[in-house]
């Protein structure tokens, strides 16, 4: 079993170590991965939600010459406690290395996975909304809450607490119980969870708020966090995903966001705090511009109808008003299906037979409207089906009105056909 040295110091980078086991894990176009165990590591091995220490070991040969073995990911073996070390280069059993760890990025998870404790115990306490899991991500960190929902003001309450134990830099204890104590305290409510784990457990407590079993890295005191920024919440299945950052991510989260702010506020020359107003507003204006382009749409459309109609006579008693749209002509199939439904609706003894083709390159689907007026008594929506399956299309509808599709190599045939229907129908 490798002996874990973060275990009695998170802030443990280098360290001396013998290499007591090689394996090849993978090889690829003449390159190897290989994977290192050490007597003793303080590279944190991917668990518990948090992600892997990087780092290098370094060696020297028996020429004199200085190796460099950079450590791209480390894992732990459950069975028989061994942490293994992934690295490029390969390296001779009982060979003396000195590990180093990156600082910057075990600094960062230590600030995550502290308040990732921190975090949970305010939302128990807070709303006694129970941890699910956590992961540590490369920008953010995120929390599932077995909850259905978390208001806004339960979230500030929760950042709030969380911010206020951080400002008075409390002590972080690590201790190992045995499992019997570990039960005793889950029983008294003095401890958050318990993990299905045998034997003796490794305990964090952060005074007077949160005691909790776990084996990742931490900090010394709360004040070592640094400060945690709720980012956002998202709504998963049975349970509310809490998005947030800590320590030196949140500054950079909060100055980013900052600049979100006062460009978007730039752009409409206004102040950071009138946004939100002003969004408002906006949103309100484009629903009514909306509005305004579907009534001038309708209207535009219903004048092109009655064009249509006149231009169109009645040929042995039935007016079948056939057309290929483009854009700009008609934007989207939408535009050609209300065009089809003002054309039957506005006249008897009317058939509309439309298609639509993009412009888009590469497009090589037409849509195709089939729509009757009231007073005729075939069925639009089989006509179409059987029509467009005989071109290698397909379709369907009501018996008033059908779309389909079929490829532009084939449309002229489909229209061609369903024209000759309305003659039979005639």
């Amino acid at each position: 079993m490798t002996e874990r040295l973060y275990y009695a110091d998170s802030f443990l980078t280098s360290f001396d170590a013998v290499v007591t086991d090689i394996q090849e894990v993978s090889r690829a176009n003449g390159l190897s991965l290989w994977r290192v165990e050490l007597n003793r590591s303080a590279f944190y091995p991917t668990s518990g939600g948090q992600p892997h220490d990087t780092g290098r070991l370094l060696a020297t040969a028996r020429s004199g010459a200085e190796l460099s073995a950079e450590i791209v990911g480390v894992e732990e073996d459950e069975q028989d406690g061994r942490v293994w070390h992934h690295t490029a280069k390969p390296l001779v059993a009982g060979t003396h290395v000195r590990g180093v760890v990156d600082a910057a990025r075990r600094l960062d998870h230590i600030q995550q996975h502290s308040g990732q404790h921190l975090l949970s115990a305010a939302f128990l306490q807070i709303c006694n909304a129970p941890t699910v899991s956590f992961h540590l991500g490369e920008a953010s960190s995120t929390i599932d809450l077995a909850v259905h929902s978390l208001s806004d003001a339960t979230l500030q309450r929760v950042e709030d607490l969380a911010n206020q134990i951080i400002a008075d830099d409390r002590p972080v204890t690590v201790t190992v119980a045995s499992r019997e104590q570990a039960e005793a305290w889950l029983a008294a409510g003095e401890l958050r969870k318990l993990p299905p784990r045998a034997g003796n457990l490794r305990i964090v407590d952060i005074a007077d708020f949160d005691r909790n079993a776990c084996g990742g890295t931490h900090v010394r005191s709360t004040g070592q966090i640094g400060g945690l920024y709720l980012r956002g919440t998202e709504k998963i299945k049975q349970a509310v995903r809490v998005e947030f950052v800590c320590g030196l991510r949140a500054m950079r989260a909060a100055r980013d966001d900052f600049h979100t702010l006062t460009d978007a506020a730039r752009e409409l020359s206004i102040g950071p705090k009138e946004v939100p107003e002003a969004i408002l507003r906006l949103q309100a204006d484009a629903k009514h511009a909306a509005r305004q382009i579907r009534t001038l749409t309708g209207e535009l459309v219903r004048y092109r109808a009655e064009e249509l109609i006149r231009q169109t006579p009645l040929d042995k008693g039935l007016r079948c008003v056939r057309l290929q749209l483009t854009p700009p002509d008609a934007p989207d199939a939408g535009h050609a299906k209300l065009l089809a439904s003002k054309l039957t609706a506005q006249s008897e003894r009317t058939v509309a037979l439309l298609s639509w083709t993009p412009d888009a390159a590469g497009t090589d689907a037409a849509t195709i409207i089939f729509a009757r007026s009231g007073d005729l008594a075939f069925d639009c929506g089989t006509v179409l089906r059987e029509t467009l399956a005989a071109n290698g299309g397909r379709g369907g509808g009501s018996k008033d009105m059908a779309q389909g599709s079929v490829s532009q190599e084939r449309l002229q045939a489909a229209m061609d056909s369903l024209a000759g229907v309305c003659s039979e129908i005639s």
